[in-house]
């Protein structure tokens, strides 16, 4: 079974796929490199990794091994809270772009907005797209004031935030500010970590439509215009949250979805968040 995920056209025009393998958690090593292997091997075009992760080796090596062509494959990193700051953020990106064993990486984003750093780091990862080691800039985990004081200070807005958010927690507000600023939205943690496939509304529709929970739910992001990077290293799961663009949910259990919002987070608050490891 191969499928085909439909991409979205960032603001400078590169293609960026609606649904991709996110890989946090992944440290065994052949665990990784299977799952990464098997989601290639069905059509997933996107990798989803991060220096915190501890596998950008891995995705490299699945990369390499998987029979699709580099430039058939959007990779995203990050760079972690601790490394952030203009000169630290070009050092940390020489690091993850050895450790992937690549030329370049399709999208670089500030994992967190660490205070007083983050205006910097983002400037750091402007000059990395000029001088074209990146092919899109951006952020994960900004708020509308983080994304509001970057713009006072680049040149290239972020075309990409990268957020907590499923039906528990819309992001309504958030979505509408980047919509206007040409900033494509991907949700972290789609399905909620898990904790509301069992949410009676969402069981419901997923008896109408004949799909599972999780289908549903990745289905509402994509209809809302947000890409998704659900994790997983099941293959059978894998499969499954890629077979989400062969149906639709109509407009009333779209609403039925939206409604669901109680703004509740299963991650930290980018206003206020601390890890300690």
């Amino acid at each position: 079974m191969t499928v085909v995920i439909p991409t979205k056209t960032l603001a400078n025009g590169v293609k960026m796929p609606y649904l991709g393998l996110g890989v946090y958690k992944m440290t065994n090593r052949e665990e990784a490199i299977q799952a990464m292997r098997k989601a290639l091997e069905i059509g997933y075009r996107a990798i989803d990794t991060a220096a915190l992760y501890y596998n950008e080796e891995e995705v490299g090596e699945a990369i390499r091994t998987s029979g699709v062509r580099r430039e058939d494959i959007f990779v995203t990193t990050k760079v972690w809270n601790s490394d952030q700051g203009y000169d630290e953020t070009l050092r940390a990106f020489e690091t993850s772009l050895k450790k992937l064993g690549l030329d370049y990486v399709d999208l670089y984003l500030t994992h967190w907005p660490v205070e007083d750093k983050f205006v910097d780091t983002y400037r750091a990862i402007e000059r990395l797209y000029e001088e074209k080691m990146i092919r899109v800039p951006g952020v994960s985990n900004h708020h509308r004031h983080h994304l509001e004081k970057i713009f006072a200070k680049a040149n290239v807005k972020p075309m990409v935030n990268q957020v907590e958010l499923h039906p528990y927690l819309s992001q309504e507000e958030l979505r509408a500010f980047c919509k206007e600023n040409e900033i494509a939205v991907t949700a972290w943690s789609p399905l909620g970590r898990g904790g509301i496939l069992q949410d009676d509304a969402i069981m419901k529709i997923a008896g109408e439509v004949g799909k599972s929970a999780a289908q549903v739910i990745l289905r509402w992001h994509y209809q809302h215009d947000i890409i998704s990077i659900p994790k997983s290293v099941t293959p059978s799961r894998i499969e499954e949250n890629a077979q989400v663009f062969d149906f639709e949910l109509s407009a009333e259990q779209m609403g039925q979805l939206d409604q669901l919002n109680k703004n509740q987070r299963f991650g930290q608050n980018p206003d206020n968040f601390k890890f300690d490891f």
